[in-house]
């Protein structure tokens, strides 16, 4: 095991570099962030040149990245373009968004996989159909208006909630917000449990739990429950990050000041320095989820062992 934890390791710095310099290549072809900078007034020629200079941007595209990935390796990840350094934005706006995606991920866990074991055990019923239709539908309504739909009548029509996320973002206050943010992903987690659920149930071993007379909420938790979330648990930690990056919009919506809303505004204003130091960071956590999945296999399932 330790063996192979080392080795993934290292397998994960040529992904960390390929995709730090794909994003920092794509971030700075997209426009002109002096341009941003200055507004909607054009800079004159010598603040333009003064800002390039200051920014480190008048030198080629190689060095940029080659000087940004030395200071990230020291934990400096550059400064915005207001002179607020990448860190302190970082510092307020990961724990915003980490409780959000907690969120989203606990309404995965528990309603995705507790419809999917229901649908699973019940194939071909009427349970099973209504579930299928309800996931369907999720599926095909966008984010965004589910968000508006569930902010206008929950908060504006009911006033069950508020309809903006105060600058606290408590647990209670991201209910709703990571429902949202977690709808799709837990129709997936619904429908994948369900379809591992149906197939896994007519395996031999489950067969033979049953011959040998085992109760029938041991056989479904200890022999096929367990078996079954491998690929479920693969969807979930690789969602991680997903949500983590992908709540832009909900976090628009809901007015959420984390990273979504960071990344909106500097994409916005053109604020490569912003863009590429949450993006980095956020490689990082996929990275690193993708291995703690790796390692959750050999839990899951003791016939898979690394060497």
């Amino acid at each position: 095991m330790g063996r192979y934890v080392i080795r993934r390791l290292l397998q994960m710095i040529p992904v960390f570099i390929g995709a730090t310099l794909l994003i920092f290549l794509m971030v700075n072809v997209m426009g002109d962030p002096i341009a941003g900078l200055c507004g909607d007034r054009q800079c004159d020629p010598a603040t333009a040149a003064q800002l390039k200079k200051e920014f480190g941007l008048d030198k080629p595209v190689w060095q940029q990245y080659l000087t940004y990935m030395g200071n990230v390796f020291t934990g400096d990840f550059g400064t915005a373009f207001n002179g607020q350094p990448v860190t302190e934005l970082m510092a307020t706006a990961f724990p915003v968004t980490i409780r959000l995606t907690l969120v989203a991920i606990f309404f995965e866990i528990v309603i995705g996989i507790t419809l999917g074991v229901v649908t699973g055990l019940r194939r071909g019923r009427p349970v099973d159909s209504g579930v299928l239709l309800l996931t369907l539908v999720v599926i095909s309504v966008p984010t965004f208006v589910t968000g508006l739909l569930l902010q206008l009548l929950l908060g504006v029509e009911w006033g069950w909630i508020k309809p903006s996320v105060s600058t606290d973002a408590t647990f209670g206050e991201l209910i709703v917000p990571g429902l949202v943010l977690a709808s799709v992903s837990l129709a997936y987690v619904t429908r994948l449990t369900r379809t591992s659920i149906a197939e896994n149930r007519r395996s031999d071993y489950v067969r033979t739990a049953v011959a040998k007379g085992l109760p029938r909420r041991r056989v479904v938790t200890r022999h096929l429950l367990r078996n079954s979330l491998i690929p479920v648990v693969t969807f979930i930690g690789t969602d991680i990050g997903a949500l983590m990056g992908g709540a832009i919009v909900t976090e628009r919506i809901f007015n959420i000041h984390g990273v979504g809303f960071q990344l909106y505004q500097g994409i916005l204003r053109q604020n490569t320095q912003t863009v590429v130091g949450f993006v980095t960071v956020l490689v990082l956590v996929f990275l690193v989820a993708n291995l703690l999945v790796d390692l959750l296999y050999a839990v899951l399932d003791p016939r898979i062992r690394y060497a």
